[in-house]
């Protein structure tokens, strides 16, 4: 199995990237996001594996790749469609660097869901908090 990571470009949080999909998701189905490039290990990202998406600077939300399959963009230009489970799973936080397209993301540097929290983290309150609190802290390096 094998992840990838992608910026959400335009998103300001994860409620902004949910919002876009759920309209895409009606109105051009299935739900994806198209690549120009088609990553070589399709086949061990198709095995379970998630896209984990970056929200203003840090891993948010991951959702299950179900499918990489060749598709055509409006102005017909060939493309790859990363069909994607609609639901979005939160991830740990963690700050991430800007970057072009997408990278692939082994297993064991993936964040955590937040569902598996470590008890150090559960413990400090940090769960409690509002997302976009929570982000704006990390933001500044207090989380």
């Amino acid at each position: 199995m094998l992840h990838l990571i992608k910026l959400s470009v335009g998103s300001k949080d994860v409620g902004q990237l949910a919002a876009w999909q759920a309209a895409r998701a009606v109105t051009h189905p299935p739900l994806r996001h198209r690549t120009r490039m088609r990553p070589k290990r399709a086949a061990e990202i198709e095995a379970g594996g998630s896209i984990y998406w970056v929200v203003a600077g840090f891993t948010g939300v991951r959702q299950r790749i179900v499918e990489v399959r060749d598709d055509v963009m409006e102005d017909g230009s060939a493309c790859v469609a990363l069909v994607l489970d609609p639901l979005l799973v939160p991830v740990a936080a963690r700050p991430v660097k800007a970057f072009q397209g997408w990278r692939y993301l082994t297993p064991e540097a993936a964040p955590p869901d937040l569902g598996a929290r470590s008890v150090d983290a559960a413990a400090s309150g940090e769960a409690a908090l509002p997302p976009a609190l929570a982000q704006a802290l990390r933001a500044v390096g207090l989380l």
